[in-house]
């Protein structure tokens, strides 16, 4: 076995599965979440900028730096466990807290981030979140907190992993600028499974997050979509109108489809992300194995009512533009074909006027052939009487009766040689 040879990417393709570990969470603690985006069109420059600012943190607590070309990082800076991940379009902090301090979310979870570094961060923030862990088995209690530190209104709450925990949130934004989670944890819960809890979460808000980008790509989209709509209605209406030509047509059809192809290519990444994002949003409510709390709506029912429809948006936007591109061909398709046609009748007129220009040629020729026989006769007939002018003087006649005689000759035997080469050359 020890003869084997590797792929070269066998060892890279197994690790990539283990990158990024749950964290370890007790029943007792808090968590500080947020991702901002990666910046600019050049990843690698982006991820030298993530990378530079990670090492800044880590510098600043005196911490081990992790490997080289790292994209994820797990460890204390000083009694906070810090959680990094990059990814394609976001990188994500996690921090977390073994106590549930003073005051339930006052912002107290991101004091380990330092604020100039958070300023300095090499990206805009796409979303964060403050979550609190705390142990208990009264439904009393919980209800009690869910009153106190969430907006009923738009309030999710399941019991997760066959009761293992119950997890609440009503994704509004906070006065200290985050969303606000709680997890009540049974006391047997053990603290690899609330870590589970705390990441799925975090990963349900950004990916929830980077999906809903598209809707407003779609929404930017609509208004460009309707006006060319409107002109390619107009422009199938004018097929049977003779009075503007299938060129014309063509040309205004070219240039709606240039700018179909430039709206597609601007929003085709964006939308196809989006669409990626929320089967990981659905996959990762999926895994939590919701089950209802005191009658109130899952996380499942609020994103049903609250975040597929921005999806459907999407996909619905998606395929009006597909639509339109697939239209813009078959009518391109139609409009070349008339095209052919008008060039191909344009032709036969084209080969018909050929054909009466040629008979009028036959004609003039015939004609100049006639006119050319009776020059060469002339000619013909004058050499002639040159070489028999001695005949008349010897028989005592007028020289008349000798070209009398001589031209009638002359003229069939240069029709008859002329003649002869015509139905040669045919």
């Amino acid at each position: 076995m020890s003869d084997m040879r590797d792929h070269p990417l066998r060892f890279n393709a197994t690790n990539e599965l283990h990158a990024r570990p749950f964290p370890i969470v007790s029943n007792s603690a808090r968590a500080a979440f947020f991702a901002y985006g990666n910046s600019g069109d050049n990843t690698e420059r982006s991820s030298t900028a993530d990378w530079d600012h990670l090492i800044q943190l880590l510098d600043r607590f005196g911490a081990q730096h992790p490997a080289v070309n790292a994209t994820h990082y797990f460890g204390k800076l000083g009694q906070v466990w810090v959680k990094w991940e990059r990814h394609t379009e976001f990188t994500t902090y996690t921090a977390i807290i073994d106590n549930l301090g003073k005051v339930a979310f006052d912002g107290s979870e991101f004091d380990i981030f330092p604020s100039d570094w958070l300023a300095s961060m090499p990206g805009v923030r796409l979303t964060s979140a403050a979550i609190r862990i705390e142990s208990t088995a009264s439904n009393k209690t919980i209800e009690r907190n869910l009153k106190t530190h969430f907006v009923a209104e738009s309030l999710a709450v399941s019991r997760v992993l066959d009761s293992a925990a119950v997890i609440a949130g009503d994704y509004r934004i906070d006065v200290h600028g985050h969303l606000r989670f709680s997890v009540f944890v049974a006391p047997t819960t053990g603290r690899n499974r609330i870590g589970r809890i705390v990441q799925r979460l975090n990963e349900i808000e950004v990916y929830k997050t980077m999906s809903m980008l598209g809707l407003f790509e779609a929404r930017e989209l609509a208004p460009n979509l309707s006006v060319v709509d409107q002109s390619m209605a107009e422009l199938v209406a004018a097929l049977s109108d003779e009075q503007v030509s299938a060129e014309s047509n063509l040309d205004a059809l070219l240039k709606m489809s240039a700018k179909l192809e430039g709206h597609s290519s601007q929003v085709s990444y964006r939308f196809a992300a989006s669409k990626a994002y929320s089967a990981i949003v659905s996959q990762r409510i999926e895994v939590l194995r919701e089950e209802r709390f005191e009658g109130l709506q899952t996380f499942r029912e609020f994103m049903m009512r609250r975040y597929d429809p921005s999806m459907r948006t999407v996909q619905a936007m998606d395929s009006r533009l597909q639509d339109l591109i697939a239209r813009a061909k078959r009518t391109g398709d139609l409009l070349r074909t008339r095209v052919n046609v008008e060039r191909q009748r344009q032709n036969q007129d084209l080969l018909a006027s050929m054909d009466r220009r040629a008979n009028m040629q036959l004609h003039l020729q015939k004609t100049v052939e006639g006119l050319s026989i009776v020059a060469v006769s002339y000619y013909a007939t004058g050499l002639a009487l040159y070489l028999l002018a001695p005949i008349p003087s010897m028989f005592g006649l007028p020289k008349v009766f000798l070209t009398a005689a001589v031209a009638p000759v002359v003229v069939g035997l240069v029709y008859f040689a002329l003649r002869r080469i015509r139905r040669n050359l045919k």
